[in-house]
């Protein structure tokens, strides 16, 4: 027992002897750039419910001489609209990121495997579409002309659905990270290509999974070009979209001489530029901001992991 507690006590000070000022420095510095990265998103905030007579004489401020609503009103007046096109957004953000993961660890376990024929094929075809591109007209013709896919939800789904990128990250995680004397350990045990990816690979990709999940669920909350190219119903307008047409109204009143009193009245008055503005963003970025803190521990783990052998 003493022996045990003398080198316990041994041990203690080796290990107090790692964290040298350095460690303190670096530490401090990292607190300073995170609180550099953090005041605008709080300036944000602020924004969004100060009165926009404050902003536009005293400019953007962390403490605003009067506080106001009509920013957020005029984002929560569309009511209705608002919710459907959350809905939308929830819908292609949940179903875009489950489709495209899927298809992509599918992709990333295939060319993995060496004793695959078409292995080097498949990666030579992968990346094909970082160097050689169609363009967005090209493009455009023939999701509306020869797909027939014009004002269709898939539209906001598929072109998002696979990225180069994130195939090669699913891949080096597979080869670096599943030994690959399990698969062929369950191969001698019978099972077949399928089950050894659904039952083995797929459990065991879920850092990897959870980082390039949150990359996809990002990309789609954040897209609202394809939405302005095939979208023209208002049912299926996704929440960026709505957003920036909310934008436009606004730019729409301020910058007509002819808008009738009433449209003016119905904004407060003061039509809310600025502070509509930061309430637009704050929409928008809220659910990810939410969402963030539980993808963090998988989002570094699954990059940091699959990027070194060993």
């Amino acid at each position: 027992m003493s022996k045990r507690k003398g080198n316990a006590a041994d041990l203690a000070p080796s290990k107090m002897e790692k964290k040298g000022p350095g460690q303190y420095v670096l530490g401090f510095f990292l607190l300073l750039y995170t609180l550099f990265c953090a005041l605008p998103v709080l300036l944000v905030f602020i924004a969004a419910f100060t009165d926009e007579k404050a902003i536009t004489q005293n400019g953007f401020s962390f403490f605003p001489e009067k506080w106001s609503l009509n920013g957020v009103n005029a984002v929560l007046r569309y009511g209705k609209q608002l919710l459907t096109s959350y809905g939308i957004t929830i819908f292609i953000t949940v179903a875009g990121t489950a489709l495209g993961l899927l298809i992509m660890s599918m992709f990333a376990y295939s060319i993995s495997r060496k004793d695959f024929r078409l292995s080097k094929f498949l990666s030579i075809y992968l990346l094909i579409p970082m160097l050689f591109n169609g363009g967005q007209l090209s493009g455009y013709i023939i999701f509306t002309s020869y797909y027939g896919l014009k004002d269709s939800l898939w539209l906001l789904i598929l072109p998002l659905c696979v990225t180069t990128m994130n195939v090669i990250i699913l891949r080096t995680y597979i080869a670096n990270s599943i030994p690959n004397e399990l698969m062929e350990a369950a191969k001698i045990d019978g099972a077949g290509e399928y089950r050894t990816f659904f039952q083995i690979t797929l459990p065991l990709l879920k850092p990897s999974l959870a980082a390039v999940g949150f990359m996809m669920a990002t990309a789609y909350w954040n897209d609202w070009q394809n939405a302005l190219l095939y979208i023209t119903t208002d049912a299926k307008k996704p929440l960026q979209l709505l957003l920036v047409n909310i934008q436009k109204s606004i730019e729409f009143l301020l910058n007509n001489s002819n808008v009738p009193a009433s449209a003016r009245a119905a904004m407060g008055g003061n039509i809310p530029q600025y502070s509509s503005t930061m309430a637009t963003v704050l929409v928008v970025i809220g659910p990810i901001m939410v969402a963030y803190p539980f993808f963090q521990k998988y989002f570094v783990k699954g990059l940091t992991v699959g990027s070194v052998k060993g």
